[in-house]
């Protein structure tokens, strides 16, 4: 028989019975759907990764507060608090790779002003905040250089902010007072969002860090550093001018542990990328189980078929066919089967993951590689499962097939 011959009778018999037909494939309609599903929230979870870790900044180098030891015992990252603006100045002093340097002072507390209060978080930047974070001021100006020498009493809102004080109006030269210091707003900045955590990025206020720090934070020290790179080939070079500057600022001899952390935005990535595609195969590989349970179902009901349809092997035998012709035929049979199961899982994959995503507001991604794989893997468990009944058929003994009642 030639390769058409086998499909079509492998179709026909598959018709016959086209209830018994469309439950045997369940499993696989199933496995595959679910495997597309999964894999299109994953891999859409990590695409959103990107982009708000892409939104952090150009070529985004954070610098964070060490650990101390206490009798010998790690008090955890953030727990050495030795950051200070005099490293911000050596860093804009002494490296060459930056494009820019700032240090974060941070202040919560309420903000009066427009037509109530706000609890929100003021954060003591440098003029050069706007173009390391890549987030534009979407109204007004951001502050300056002088501003921030002189200790300027301007600051810049986010969204959110706008829109709880000042709602229907423009805020650009109002006044607002936090914790009893007033500040001329001079900018809106544009909307950013929710970041990886859930936080509002748009619920914050940015002025001059000298300002944050002798009129509300008080403290010497600063919670961060942020700092670009002049191009994304010179991030680890940048990282190494950093970490080698305030090591020798804080007198850090040979073999002794740095009392900071430096992290890149490669670094990030890195981590955030390989947590997603862990979950994404993690989800894809139990979704996969449904194919495998199908699989099974396609055996049991190849094996039934084999059973039933004793006396035609035994006759298609008499009149010439050889073991390979049934065995193939019975094989194309199962193959058939879970290719059909995969086109009805892949369509129904589709429209469940566009389902998922209208009803839950998540990003979805469908690749065509997830398709094609799950396809192919359809079409390979219906191969696995479907040679035992297949080399069953096959072997029968063609006397005993046209006996067989």
């Amino acid at each position: 028989m030639k390769w058409n011959d086998f499909i079509l009778v492998a179709i026909g018999s598959i018709l016959k019975n086209k209830m018994r037909s469309l439950l045997t494939i369940l499993g696989i309609i199933i496995g595959v759907a679910a495997v597309i599903v999964m894999v299109a929230i994953g891999q859409g979870a990590q695409a959103r990764v990107e982009d708000q870790i892409a939104g952090l900044g150009t070529n985004l180098i954070i610098v964070f507060p060490g650990s101390v030891r206490q009798g010998g015992v790690s008090m955890g990252g953030g727990s050495n608090t030795r950051l200070t603006l005099d490293d911000v100045d050596k860093l804009k002093a002494n490296t060459t790779l930056l494009a820019g340097v700032s240090p974060i002072i941070r202040a919560a507390g309420q903000v009066i002003g427009g037509i109530g209060n706000w609890n929100t978080v003021t954060m003591g930047v440098s003029a050069d905040y706007p173009d390391i974070r890549q987030w534009n001021v979407s109204s007004g100006d951001f502050f300056t250089i002088n501003d921030v020498k002189t200790n300027a009493k301007v600051c810049l809102i986010g969204q959110t902010i706008a829109q709880n004080l000042f709602p229907d109006q423009d805020p650009i030269g109002q006044e607002i007072r936090v914790r009893e210091v007033p500040f001329k707003i001079i900018g809106l900045m544009a909307q950013k969002g929710q970041n990886a955590m859930g936080q509002d990025q748009d619920d914050i206020i940015l002025a001059p860090y000298t300002t944050v720090q002798n009129r509300l934070s008080g403290f010497k020290n600063i919670q961060q550093i942020l700092c670009s790179a002049v191009s994304p080939d010179a991030m680890n070079e940048a990282q190494q001018e950093i970490t080698s500057t305030l090591r020798e600022a804080h007198r850090i001899q040979p073999g002794e542990d740095d009392d900071f952390t430096v992290r890149n935005q490669t670094d990030i990535a890195s981590t955030a990328q390989e947590t997603t595609r862990v979950l994404t195969i993690l989800l894809a590989s139990i979704a996969s189980v449904s194919m495998i349970v199908g699989g099974i179902g396609i055996m049991n009901i190849m094996l039934v078929s084999v059973t039933e349809r004793t006396r035609e092997i035994g006759i298609r035998r008499a009149i010439g066919a050889r073991g390979n012709d049934i065995l193939t035929q019975f094989l194309f049979e199962a193959v058939v089967l879970s290719l059909a199961g995969g086109i009805l899982g892949v369509l129904f994959g589709f429209i469940a993951t566009r389902i998922v995503s209208f009803f839950s507001g998540w990003a979805t991604v469908i690749s065509p590689f997830t398709v094609f794989m799950s396809f192919g893997f359809a079409g390979l468990v219906g191969i696995f499962f479907g040679f035992y009944p297949a080399r069953k058929a096959s072997g029968l003994v063609i006397i005993d097939a046209l006996r067989y009642d």
